[in-house]
């Protein structure tokens, strides 16, 4: 897998010409249809358009007939190449597809958020949500390539760009003290974008390249992820009350935190650092009494359990993470208590 941080218009046909595709599909949304795609449409040689709904809420195998039936009646072959021009879920969704179609035809990610940029788009992680649970179904197939252009950026509400950088500070948290130390003292709006991407991307193929089936260190990246999934879950089917997944992250890095001061792990200074920083960037997600046990009944779900036991991923120090740490129901349940303030 190639990761190219360049404009599209010097990467984009450069790599379908080595490609060489014996058909072509650009996977958009509706989002993306209105606001990437024509930023692109004249990079591309004859093509088979396939739109989505937007949004989580679409991310499932309902949706996955779609575009499977349009790359069926498109008579794609396993030589064809797929184009996913979007955020996470375009990605997920899409490299999912192309992964299962025909058992398997080569697919590049083209990402347009914040959050596809740093994380979703890199490593090869698919899937789709499934009954409510998050990406509970999905294979790691690596993509051909994954073409950023940052210009896509400045496409985005402000509240998606922060949910993206939920991942880069934890990207930070878990692999670079420095650079964590750094990024608090700016505002969202005065970072380079080019050099932030960058500096998230090596982290996340650093990690991947060493573990990339999730065995072991892999697991790090998860850190924030396992509480911060469960509220994620938790809100999936309140459309008026839905979160974003950074947003949903942010909440689960405080509480995970949280727990790694419990556990011995880091000093309450950092612990501080943490909360505060989040607080500032996020604000707080309203979390009532009642939300407890329903949260902590998807946490049972997380991908990194083993023999039924909630294992976390948490930060061990500044800029170190560890993984499969096993962490106890009432442990939980303090840690959303101490998020609520």
């Amino acid at each position: 897998m190639s990761v190219t941080i360049a404009p599209l218009s010097e990467s984009l046909p450069q790599f379908i010409s080595q490609q060489n595709p014996s058909a072509l599909a650009v996977l958009v949304d509706n989002h993306t249809a209105k606001h990437c795609y024509p930023l692109v449409k004249s990079l591309l040689p004859k093509h088979t358009l396939i739109r989505i709904p937007a949004g989580e809420g679409h991310k499932h195998l309902a949706t996955c007939e779609t575009i499977w039936g349009a790359l069926t009646r498109a008579n794609f072959d396993r030589h064809g190449l797929m184009l996913n021009l979007g955020g996470g879920v375009i990605g997920d969704m899409g490299g999912f597809c192309a992964a299962t179609y025909k058992r398997g035809i080569a697919f590049a990610q083209l990402p347009t958020t914040l959050l596809s940029q740093v994380d979703a788009s890199v490593g090869g992680k698919l899937g789709i949500d499934f009954q409510g649970l998050k990406n509970h179904i999905g294979v790691f197939q690596l993509p051909a390539a994954v073409l950023i252009d940052t210009a896509f950026l400045g496409t985005l509400p402000e509240r998606e760009l922060r949910s993206g950088f939920a991942e880069v500070i934890k990207h930070c948290l878990i692999a670079d003290a420095d650079e964590w130390a750094r990024l608090r003292r700016y505002d969202l709006e005065d970072l380079d974008w080019n050099r932030t991407v960058a500096h998230s991307v090596a982290i996340k193929e650093r990690v991947v390249a060493q573990d990339p089936t999730e065995k072991g260190l892999r697991k790090i990246l998860n850190f924030g992820h396992t509480l911060g999934h469960a509220v994620e879950t938790h809100f999936l089917d309140r459309p008026k009350g839905r979160l974003l997944h950074g947003e949903a992250i942010a909440a689960g890095m405080v509480m995970e935190a949280y727990l790694s001061f419990q556990l011995g792990m880091i000093e309450e200074t950092l612990l501080q650092e943490i909360e505060e920083y989040l607080f500032a960037v996020y604000g707080r997600v309203t979390l009532k009494n009642e939300d407890t046990e329903p949260i902590l009944a998807h946490t049972l779900q997380d991908k990194k359990n083993r023999a039924g036991q909630v294992r976390m991923a948490l930060i061990d120090g500044p800029g170190r993470c560890a993984y499969d740490i096993p962490v106890s129901k009432t442990l939980m349940r303090q840690a959303l208590d101490y998020y609520r303030g």
